[in-house]
């Protein structure tokens, strides 16, 4: 059921910005000697609402920074945002990874680590408390916080979903 309201969106007309989460030297050892390659996980965003992250692998850093960008630019999703800020708080988990996720007052800023902060700032929102727990693995943190972003719904989208109107959502 939590599938159902995931809002798949479109690259074709967003300007996305793109953030680098991390970069990762892999080493493959032969008989002739070490071969190196980069892995690189991105986020990209377009400030209002739309996230993605994508991974690329590739002998240079651009070329996997290029192509983690395109693989982000096929995973993107909506996500709603009120007053510069989440609609309610949200628990995500990914692996290891625990986050939890809580809205905040104007003015508070983005309260959250690394990974986190990266999605937060290319999804748009402005105001959050995040905590991460477990694994801080980039990877999985990353996923985690996506996965808990996508369930977020707002008073509209319930209201509609429950066949309702808005006013009945909030007084029961």
């Amino acid at each position: 059921m939590a599938n159902e309201n995931i809002k798949k969106v479109k690259a074709a007309d967003l300007e996305l910005k793109e953030r680098v989460v991390a970069t990762n030297r892999v080493t493959k050892v032969t008989k002739g000697g070490r071969i190196f390659s980069f892995a690189v996980i991105v986020v990209v965003g377009n400030e209002n609402g739309i996230v993605g992250y994508g991974l690329g692998k590739a002998r240079e850093v651009s070329t996997a920074i290029s192509k983690g960008v395109e693989d982000a630019k096929k995973n993107l999703i909506q996500v709603p945002i009120l007053k510069g800020t989440i609609p309610h708080s949200g628990e995500g988990k990914y692996s290891g990874a625990n986050v939890f996720m809580k809205p905040a007052a104007p003015g508070t800023g983005v309260i959250a680590g690394g990974a986190m902060r990266a999605v937060f700032e290319s999804v748009g929102v402005k105001n959050v408390l995040a905590k991460s727990k477990g694994s801080s693995n980039p990877h999985s943190v990353v996923k985690a916080t996506i996965g808990a972003l996508a369930k977020m719904r707002d008073a509209y989208t319930v209201a509609q979903v429950r066949g309702v109107s808005l006013d009945k959502v909030f007084n029961g």
